[in-house]
């Protein structure tokens, strides 16, 4: 079995001591040959300290024999203790490391402490390439989309109009309000339109965030409406604030997701009253045109209002349809 980091750490950091230690017994070993000079040349100064004469007094040879004896003992217990600690680390290290110790040693490494070390990767916080958002149809039709529901409100009085008008929508769901609204969702596939994904919390700084992160969101936001209705196609995704970074873009877009925008807003989240809705929306939009509209995040009354001229002028000058939920 392999070893525990902590544990593998630990035996890492005990062979280095013990290299470093093999190579002081080699300075000490050296040392020792040195000994013999030494004591030589301290008899000499002894002699002096003895008064000169060339035979020690009793006091002299006391001080010598217990310097050698002090000098001999610690290198012999230094000695005992490094010679028969690397012993012992190489009869344990190659059991724990072999493969036929442990039949699931190899296959079951342990995690490189190098590799959980790794910074999580950014993204690309650039504007996004021309092009790479999705801002029109592509043919003449019309396509009317509405974002930050589903509410309880607002969204079932938008679905009575689209369905009075005979007109099909695409609908952006924040994620965590799917499930507490799961018959709305329900019925918008029922009639016809079509989801997309508005992330799980409106995140206005989504694109900002990890690689790690925003594939997290996404994935988190499908699963919750796929949750509700299994077979629904969620194509698009439509970044909340419309904070798109070319990171979040290439990463949508290796998820197999459409990057959602629009041609048209008339700031109708700001409440500037319907007559300014209608107006914006009359006055900006032509053949071709993707319209931003709301459903939830607040009081939609206006936009409700609005939408009882809109929906009928609309239909007069253009083919309205729900953004195809998969590529023709």
């Amino acid at each position: 079995m392999p070893l525990p980091p902590a544990r593998e750490l630990a035996t890492e950091a005990a062979a280095g001591l013990l290299r470093l230690l093999r190579s002081l017994l080699i300075l000490l070993r050296k040392a020792t040959a040195r000994i013999g000079p030494w004591l030589r040349a301290s008899l000499v100064r002894l002699r002096v300290w003895a008064g000169g004469s060339s035979v020690l007094s009793s006091r002299a040879r006391r001080s010598v024999a217990t310097a050698g004896f002090v000098a001999i003992l610690s290198v012999a217990a230094l000695g005992s203790c490094l010679s028969g600690t690397p012993q012992a680390d190489s009869s344990a290290a190659p059991a724990a490391a072999s493969p036929s110790a442990s039949p699931s040693a190899s296959a079951s490494p342990s995690p490189s402490p190098s590799r959980a070390a790794t910074p999580p990767r950014k993204v690309d916080q650039s504007k996004p390439p021309k092009g790479s958002i999705m801002t029109r149809t592509g043919s003449a039709m019309v396509a009317l989309t509405f974002d930050d529901g589903p509410q309880p409100t607002w969204t079932p009085k938008v679905l009575d109009q689209l369905r009075a008008a005979g007109i099909k929508a695409t609908f952006c769901l924040i994620g965590r309000q799917v499930k507490a609204n799961a018959a709305l969702v329900r019925r918008m596939v029922a009639e016809g339109h079509t989801l997309c994904n508005h992330s799980w919390s409106h995140d206005l700084k989504l694109g900002h965030r990890t690689e790690a992160e925003i594939r997290a969101d996404v994935q988190r936001t499908d699963a919750a409406i796929h949750a509700v209705v299994p077979n629904a196609p969620i194509r698009y995704f439509r970044q909340p604030g419309g904070e798109w970074t070319a990171g979040e873009v290439r990463v949508l877009k290796a998820m197999g997701k459409v990057p959602l925008g629009w041609s048209v807003d008339p700031w109708d989240w700001t409440n500037p009253g319907a007559d300014q809705i209608v107006s914006r929306v009359l006055s900006h939009t032509n053949p071709g045109a993707i319209v931003l509209l709301h459903d939830g995040g607040g009081d939609r009354s206006q936009t409700w209002a609005a939408l009882r001229r809109l929906l009928p002028a609309l239909k007069a000058k253009f083919t309205l349809r729900a953004l195809p939920p998969a590529p023709a």
